[in-house]
């Protein structure tokens, strides 16, 4: 098996397991958004509105990593394969 196609493979899988990850976080947060800032609230002794700060930047940076290390090789390996 060619190498590209393994690496074209596993990057695909990876991006797409890793958006799976980012819709079920993005949907548990809007969800069950409450009662998870409420915990975390008194968990780590921060308001609940630096939580939403915290919840959005977070899932922001996770989308950025995705595309960077996951898509954007994934394409590339396409083009050039």
């Amino acid at each position: 098996m060619d190498s590209n196609k393994v690496s074209r493979e596993v990057l695909g899988w990876g991006t797409i397991l890793n958006i799976g990850v980012l819709i079920f976080s993005s949907l548990t947060l809007v969800i069950a958004g409450p009662p998870i800032k409420r915990i975390h609230a008194r968990m780590f002794g921060r308001s609940e509105e630096d939580l939403s700060r915290a919840y959005f930047q977070y899932l922001a940076q996770y989308k950025i990593a995705i595309i960077v290390f996951n898509l954007v090789p994934y394409l590339a390996l396409r083009i050039v394969g």
